[in-house]
């Protein structure tokens, strides 16, 4: 009996508060709250026209031999693109308490624009376009997986990410954030 509750148990997503991982898979499901709450919020708004205060974020981390993250909006800013990256901190009440981009190799070069260092096989991109309703979804796949205590945070951007040398990696402003305990 202990090893099918025991299989049962490793074999589901869990849904968790901030800080608290089970197992290998970890799903952050959780509404955006105004900036400036309590420092424990889950996810924060910091432009409530583009992420109005209430609308949805469900972050699914699943890993094995590699790292797969989904990115789910619902109810934000119809018809637009917005870039998304797993960044280095928590959500803090100020757009920039997140850190910069989680990167797999770090870019001796802070802030990183360089596209051998700031680009899609090296971070975390989750460029996003939202439909009609405000509903879109994203997922990104890596071969390599977190460094321990070193993936905090989701942030979702103004535009969509840039490629190009010397703007590599940047987005635009930080819009809203939602904590996730990577694992």
């Amino acid at each position: 009996m202990s090893f099918l509750v025991s299989a049962l148990t490793a074999s589901l997503v869990a849904v968790l508060p901030l800080g608290m991982v089970a197992g290998e898979d970890v799903t952050i499901e959780t509404s955006f709250r105004a900036a400036g709450g309590p420092p424990a919020q889950q996810a924060v708004t910091f432009d409530t026209k583009a992420v109005p205060v209430g609308s949805q974020v469900t972050v699914t981390e699943r890993v094995g031999d590699d790292t797969h993250v989904e990115l789910r909006l619902r109810g934000v800013e119809a018809n637009r693109t917005f870039g998304a990256h797993v960044h280095q901190k928590p959500c803090g009440s100020k757009p920039n308490d997140s850190g910069p981009h989680y990167q797999n190799s770090k870019d001796p070069e802070q802030p990183s624009t360089n596209p051998a260092y700031a680009g899609p096989r090296n971070e975390v991109w989750l460029d996003i376009r939202t439909d009609r309703h405000g509903d879109g979804g994203s997922a990104a796949t890596q071969a390599w997986r977190f460094r321990a205590g070193q993936a905090r945070s989701v942030v979702i951007h103004e535009h969509a990410t840039h490629t190009e040398s010397g703007a590599a990696g940047t987005a635009g402003a930080r819009l809203a954030c939602v904590n996730v305990p990577f694992a």
